[in-house]
């Protein structure tokens, strides 16, 4: 597994098995950031508990982002993630990372104590298996989904109108999905699971990504 150094400074790496970067080149942790948390913060603006479902969680850039955020606007607020990861090898490069992530001491102890942090109003729990099998027996409803696979042309499974409507079953009413890709397939999907999408912000790709909401009858 190649290490990669991206354009904010931070590191990625690169998967044989997918022939892809696990984040944007162009940076991994201003990805992180700005196309998957700072859509999403609007929708848990005041709450005092947020529950996060981060699909492809790889370092966890995205979950430690979501905390950081989360945390600034509301220092007392509770927050639950649980994250689904297949690929052990990326977890095991967590421990030897310093992203610029306040919070991403968490993840790290996560790392160290069986996949699994209880402290202080924040608890995460990885499942370290299939995504489409472990999304079955997820629990419970979530504030904000995270949805950061591999590109829909090699990971495709994770981006199926039947992926998308289990997704849709783990989403609060109020809740929000965020995703990197805008492919046209892929919002359809969404659409077709029960989702109303719109563009999310550009951030180091050309293209914007994807935020999505569910409808509602």
């Amino acid at each position: 597994m190649k290490q990669v150094i991206t354009k904010d400074g931070s590191i990625t790496f690169h998967s044989e098995e997918y022939d892809e970067t696990y984040h944007s080149v162009s940076g991994a942790v201003e990805e992180a950031f700005k196309k998957f948390v700072e859509p999403a913060l609007e929708f848990v603006k005041g709450k005092q508990e947020v529950r996060i479902l981060d699909i492809g969680f790889g370092l966890g850039y995205n979950s430690a982002a979501a905390m950081d955020r989360i945390l600034e606007a509301n220092l007392h607020c509770e927050i639950t993630i649980i994250g689904l990861e297949k690929d052990k090898e990326i977890l095991d490069k967590i421990k030897e990372l310093k992203p610029m992530i306040m919070t991403y001491h968490a993840i790290q102890e996560m790392v160290e104590n069986n996949y699994k942090y209880n402290r202080e109003g924040i608890k995460i729990n990885l499942m370290v298996c299939d995504a489409v099998k472990a999304i079955k027996k997820v629990k419970g409803k979530f504030d904000i989904i995270l949805h950061d696979p591999f590109s829909p042309k090699k990971n495709p499974e994770l981006w199926t109108q039947a992926f998308f409507k289990e997704l849709r079953k783990h989403i609060k009413k109020e809740g929000v999905l965020t995703t990197y890709s805008c492919a046209g397939e892929v919002r359809r999907n969404l659409k077709k699971a029960g989702f109303k999408v719109f563009d999310g912000p550009v951030v180091g790709r050309r293209a914007p990504g994807t935020i999505a909401v569910p409808i509602t009858r």
